[in-house]
């Protein structure tokens, strides 16, 4: 039985033997996410079956939802999590008359893209979860691999680890930051999730530029910090100085401009935007 590994849009063909998953050239699957560790994982492929072990890696392996820690057998449909890549096991491919099934080379795969590509239509209000539940499977893999990359920052934080934790998220977080600017439409479920962490970030590493972070993107959506992130964003205002006092206040101005579509609930976080601009004013 011939089986496949299937990461993003690769159906990649698995030969008996070994291979190796991990961030290393020297794998045969190469993949460019800083959560999986050099040679991270290896498939054993024997007759009719496949056996996957994890390489005393620092994140583990996840096959379907439980983290391995032994070798374990894998069937077609089984889905395997390494570092925030998501693989499955698929079954022989069927061969179509004049069309060869590629073999499987050394393929070097870069870091799964995080960026959803639907939003809400204009002047839609900010729902966990709107603007992303259309999406096709793809991009919903897409979304929880960036959560569980901001799920292991989250944790860093939480132990101290400010350092750590910015060095796992700076890349994908700069990524939806230039998105936003070159005119995509993020959803809102997504903005908020990763503006809480930027803010948490804020705190914790005492840097403006990611308070600045969360403004503009806000400023891009249209729409007013939810409750959670205003909360996040006042911690960082008291530990932090030099937040960008134009940008601040340019967004709380275009959301002047919209207040009198705004129902009771944004109407209060607007204020509460103004009080956290009067706070950051002061330092």
């Amino acid at each position: 039985m011939r089986f496949r590994l299937r990461y993003l849009h690769h159906d990649l063909e698995l030969s008996e033997g070994q291979f190796a998953i991990g961030r290393s050239s020297d794998c045969q699957l190469s993949l460019d996410d800083p959560l999986v560790s050099r040679r991270h994982a290896v498939l054993t492929v024997d007759g009719h079956h496949v056996l996957v072990e994890d390489q005393h890696s620092r994140n583990g392996v996840v096959v379907n939802g439980v983290r391995i820690t032994a070798p374990t057998a894998v069937r077609p449909g089984d889905r395997i999590v390494i570092g925030s890549q998501e693989l499955i096991l698929m079954g022989p491919m069927v061969d179509r008359p004049g069309v060869a099934n590629p073999g499987f080379g050394k393929q070097t795969l870069t870091r799964m893209p995080l960026l959803p590509q639907v939003s809400p239509e204009p002047g839609g209000t900010a729902q966990p979860g709107e603007g992303e539940t259309d999406l096709d499977s793809t991009m919903v893999r897409r979304v929880q691999a960036f959560r569980l990359l901001g799920g292991v920052a989250e944790k860093a934080l939480a132990m101290g680890r400010a350092d750590e934790a910015e060095r796992l998220m700076a890349v994908p977080l700069s990524e939806l930051l230039d998105a936003s600017r070159l005119g995509r439409r993020l959803g809102p479920s997504l903005v908020d999730t990763v503006c809480r962490l930027a803010a948490k970030l804020a705190s914790a590493t005492a840097k403006a530029s990611w308070a600045d972070y969360v403004v503009e993107l806000y400023q891009a959506q249209g729409r007013p910090c939810p409750a959670p992130v205003i909360d996040e964003l006042n911690n960082a205002v008291r530990k932090v100085s030099g937040i960008d006092l134009v940008r601040l206040r340019d967004y709380l101005a275009a959301l002047h401009e919209k207040q009198a579509t705004f129902g009771p609930a944004e109407r209060f976080l607007l204020q509460r935007l103004e009080g956290l601009e009067r706070l950051a004013a002061l330092r």
